[in-house]
């Protein structure tokens, strides 16, 4: 479970921004919209391929 403390003296804005930091950090706004639905694992597969054959590419401003 993510918690974040909030000092005395600090505005309630940052701490939920640093709420959020953590929650990005730890992936599970991530694992919710995974968990939504279900995916066959060859979609899964599709997916990630995609996604790290868009990651290695090389940028467009050659």
């Amino acid at each position: 479970m993510t918690k974040v403390r909030v000092k005395s003296d600090e505005p309630f804005e940052k701490a939920l921004r640093r709420f959020k930091k953590k929650c990005n950090k730890e992936g599970i706004m991530q694992r919710l919209k995974e968990m939504k639905h279900y995916e066959k694992p060859s979609e899964r597969r599709r997916r990630k391929l995609a996604k790290a054959i868009a990651r290695n590419s090389p940028a467009d401003g050659d």
